[in-house]
């Protein structure tokens, strides 16, 4: 650790990258996976349990959290981290996606957002300075800059609005951070889908000279091939000795095709939304637990991994207790999803380090491929 923020680049075998991200409270092992926890809790599970499956950092979500139980409280309370018992590094999103996306009530300026809550309609506004305050009110060790981020497909003009705005956003989060000893505000690339404002928005960013960068306003709906396309253009514009981050993603295969293209950090909310609905991820791709073909399965997850309920319970169990919609099914099934991403991103790192990543995750492809449709 460290009583600054720091990333260190340790190796690369190609374009993927293997590092460490040092902050006073914790080293974050790059490729990471940040579980989400929205509203102070990566749901369905204990955050006790999040630490033991390898996570180095969580996510927070600004915008739930400044509207129940509200930052000032939180900061009265000691932080977020002392508040969910989390003493480990924790980045905050700046709310922006949620206000853009949740809030049906919304008018947007220069100067910021003004919305209604999607709890009681009560109206807010947040500017670059308050989701900067209310970051730091939750005392998160990495925040992001306040941006707006355009569904895909938009049209070229409002794309282009957007990415402009987000810059100017992207300056002033930057003066209401100032230079904060431990911590980092990292900015958001822009652009959609149109390689020029990619290009413009990455090199603006840099020239802000910030901590870290994240790569925003993909995995908005556009084909893979597109965000693909859109990482081509854009890491090679990023400082290759700061953080990239791809924000919102994603599957097994948008993270080993996305850290083969350089990316350092991911979140998303699809292991654990997905352990919720009764889907597991394993080696050998995804299970659906509500498929009557597990009711008479007496076979675990995977028999090969380390995590209990992969292991240890038969399909047939979880299958009944996702039909009977019992809230222990949820609890196992994103327990194996956490697991199995943690595992996967230590995966990543170790073939890096041995320079075999490209063998590694053409491996892990043919698993998936080849799926789990085995008989008894």
């Amino acid at each position: 650790m460290t009583d600054d923020f720091r990333f260190k680049l340790l190796g690369t075998d190609g374009a993927a990258r293997r590092g460490e991200v040092s902050m006073p409270r914790g080293v974050v092992r790059t490729p990471a996976f940040m579980p989400v926890g929205t509203a102070g809790t990566v749901k369905a599970m204990y955050l006790d349990q999040v630490r033991e499956l390898g996570s180095d950092i969580i996510l927070g979500n600004t915008y739930h959290l400044m509207l129940r139980p509200g930052a000032e409280r939180i900061a009265r309370l000691g932080g977020l981290h002392e508040f969910a018992r989390w003493p480990h590094p924790i980045l905050t999103d700046s709310g922006g996606f949620q206000v853009m996306s949740l809030s049906k009530l919304r008018k947007l300026t220069e100067k910021g957002v003004t919305f209604r809550s999607h709890i009681d309609g009560a109206p807010y506004e947040m500017t670059p300075e308050r989701s900067i305050e209310i970051q730091g009110l939750l005392d998160s060790d990495i925040q992001m800059q306040l941006d707006e981020c355009v569904a895909l497909p938009s049209k070229p003009d409002e794309i282009e609005r957007a990415m402009e705005l987000s810059l100017r956003w992207a300056e002033r989060c930057k003066t209401a951070f100032g230079d904060q000893a431990g911590k980092a505000m990292f900015g958001i690339v822009q652009g959609g889908d149109i390689a020029a404002l990619r290009v413009r928005s990455a090199q603006a960013l840099t020239s802000m000279n910030l901590k870290g960068y994240a790569v925003g306003g993909l995995a908005v709906g556009e084909p893979q091939g597109v965000m693909l396309e859109m990482l081509d253009i854009t890491c090679p514009e990023l400082p290759t000795e700061k953080p990239r981050y791809l924000m919102g993603v994603g599957t097994p295969d948008d993270i080993l095709k996305s850290v083969a293209r350089g990316i350092d950090m991911f979140d998303c909310v699809m292991p654990t939304r997905a352990g919720r609905h009764g889907l597991a991820y394993t080696r050998r791709g995804k299970v659906n637990l509500r498929n009557a073909r597990h009711a008479d399965d007496p076979r675990p997850l995977d028999e090969e991994s380390d995590c209990p309920a992969a292991r240890d319970y038969s399909r047939a169990y979880l299958h009944h207790l996702v039909k009977s919609q019992e809230a222990l099914g949820a609890m196992l099934l994103t327990w194996n999803n956490l697991a199995y991403y943690q595992r996967l991103m230590q995966d990543i790192r170790s073939a890096i380090e041995g320079g075999t990543f490209a063998d590694r995750a053409a491996a892990m492809a043919e698993g998936w491929a080849r799926g789990d449709l085995r008989p008894l």
